[in-house]
C-alpha cells in the first residue's frame, strides 16, 4: 500500500502551506529522474490556466514552476498575506509541456476562464509559506471560480500522484503515466459527474446538500463533510457506539500488512479499543471524516509502529462503515459492502459511485485495501517515469 498521507505528507488544510513529513521509501531498484516531462492538456472546451506549486526537493522551499521549466521561489515581506511577486500561471491552450524538477507535497492546479490568486506570508522563522486558494470562505477571491487540482511528489525514488477528493470534488482531471515499467491511467470524473455527485447528496437529504457549493446558479464544487463539521456534529456517533458495544464482547483483528507486525488483536476495554499497549478512544464524526484528530491524530515521530499501522485501517473501516460486519480489517473486506450502513460517509459513497472505475481518494486513507493488487484510491506511481500527462475535462 502506497499511502497518500505518508508519501505526500499532506494535510487537508488549503488555507496555508500544510505540514509536510518525509516521503516513504519506495522499493524501486533505480533512482527516478531529476526532472520529468509533464504534459498539461485542456479538454474543458474553454480557456484554462495551470499552476505547478509545491516544495523544491533541492532547496526545501516553496516553489512554483514556470512554463519554461524554471523555478520561481516567492518571498514574503512580512507576516501579513500579500500577493505573489510574479504571475506563475501557465496558459493551457490545447497541450503544453513543462519540465518539472523533483518536488514534494506538490499540486497541479487548473482553473478555467480565469486565474487563481495565491498569496505568501512570512513565518516567525523567516521562511515563506504560500497561501493556497480557499474553497471554504465565500470572502476568498477564488471561491466562485472553477478550479481543481491533482497531487504529486517526484523524488529520487519515484513519481507518486493522485486526483484528490479529500477536500472536494470539482472540475474533472484524468492522469496518465508513461513509465518504463508500464503505463498507468486514472480516468477520474467524467463530464457531468460533478452535477451527479451534487444530486446524489441532495437526494440523501438531511445536511448532505449543504456540501454543495454554487456560483452563478451552477455547482462549482462539492465539499468533503470534514469542511462542514458543524453540520454533522454527532452524525456518526450512533454507529461508533454500536461498534464499541460489539467489540466489548468479541475481538477485532487488524492486519498491519507488515511481516514484522502481522495481525494485531484488539478488544474494547471501557471506552477504548485496546490493541496491546495502544488505546483508541471513541472517535467523533470529525475525527473520522478528517482521519487526523482524536484517536487518529498523526504523530509520526512519536507514535509506535503498531499505532501507525492500525490508524489508517481503523479509520478506513469507520469511513466505510464495515466494522459491524467484518472483524478482520482490512482482510475480508468486500468493496460491495462499503458505505452500506444507513449512517455512513455518504460523500465517499457518492464520489465512488460517480467514478467510472470507482477509484478516487474520498478520504485520507482511501488507499487501504485487503491486498496489494487492489486499489480504491486512483493513484499512479513508478520509479521509472517518462511522461506524466494531466488532462482537464469539461465540467458539463
Amino acid at each position: 500500500m502506497v499511502s497518500r498521507r505518508r508519501f505526500l505528507g499532506y494535510s487537508a488544510a488549503a488555507l496555508t502551506t500544510p505540514f509536510w513529513v518525509q516521503a516513504i521509501n519506495a522499493p524501486f531498484a533505480s533512482a527516478a529522474p531529476e526532472t520529468l516531462k509533464f504534459v498539461l492538456q485542456n479538454n474543458s472546451g474553454t480557456t484554462a490556466h495551470a499552476y505547478i506549486a509545491g516544495f523544491s526537493d533541492a532547496e526545501k522551499k516553496a516553489v512554483f514552476i514556470r512554463q519554461d521549466g524554471t523555478s520561481y521561489f516567492p518571498e514574503a515581506g512580512g507576516p501579513e498575506p500579500q500577493p505573489l511577486g510574479e504571475d506563475p500561471a501557465i496558459p493551457v491552450d490545447g497541450s503544453v509541456e513543462v519540465t518539472v524538477p523533483r518536488m514534494y507535497g506538490a499540486r497541479v492546479y487548473f482553473v478555467t476562464d480565469d486565474k487563481l490568486d495565491f498569496q505568501v506570508v512570512q513565518g516567525a522563522d523567516g521562511t515563506t509559506s504560500v497561501v493556497h486558494p480557499n474553497f471554504v470562505s465565500e470572502d476568498d477571491s477564488n471561491y466562485g471560480k472553477d478550479w481543481t487540482f491533482a497531487e504529486f511528489t517526484l523524488n529520487e525514488e519515484q513519481l507518486y500522484a493522485n486526483i484528490s477528493y479529500v477536500d472536494f470534488v470539482a472540475a474533472p482531471i484524468a492522469l496518465h503515466l508513461k513509465a518504463g515499467s508500464g503505463d498507468q491511467e486514472v480516468p477520474g470524473m467524467p463530464t457531468g459527474a460533478l452535477d451527479g455527485v451534487a444530486q446524489g447528496l441532495r437526494d440523501q437529504g438531511e445536511n448532505w446538500p449543504k456540501l454543495v457549493q454554487e456560483a452563478d446558479g451552477k455547482v462549482v464544487r462539492v465539499l468533503n463533510p470534514n469542511h462542514r463539521a458543524a453540520d454533522f456534529e454527532g452524525y456518526l456517533e450512533p454507529y461508533v457506539d454500536e461498534v464499541y458495544a460489539k467489540y466489548a464482547g468479541e475481538s477485532i483483528f487488524v492486519d498491519t500488512q507488515r511481516d514484522d507486525l502481522g495481525v494485531i488483536e484488539g478488544k474494547v476495554e471501557g471506552d477504548a479499543f485496546v490493541f496491546g499497549s495502544e488505546r483508541f478512544e471513541k472517535p467523533s464524526s470529525v475525527d473520522i471524516w478528517g482521519c487526523n484528530s482524536g484517536p487518529f491524530a498523526n504523530n509520526p515521530e512519536s507514535d509506535s509502529q503498531e499505532r501507525l499501522a492500525i490508524v489508517p485501517r481503523l479509520a478506513a473501516a469507520f469511513n466505510r462503515t464495515t466494522l459491524l460486519i467484518n472483524p478482520n480489517q482490512p482482510q475480508d473486506e468486500d468493496p460491495a459492502t462499503f458505505y452500506q450502513n444507513e449512517i455512513t460517509n455518504h460523500y465517499a459513497r457518492v464520489v465512488h459511485e460517480n467514478l467510472p472505475d470507482g477509484k478516487g481518494y474520498a478520504f485520507a486513507y482511501d488507499d487501504v485495501s485487503s491486498n496489494a493488487g487492489e486499489d480504491h484510491s486512483g493513484k499512479v506511481n513508478a520509479g521509472d517515469p517518462e511522461v506524466f500527462t494531466l488532462t482537464l475535462g469539461a465540467i458539463r
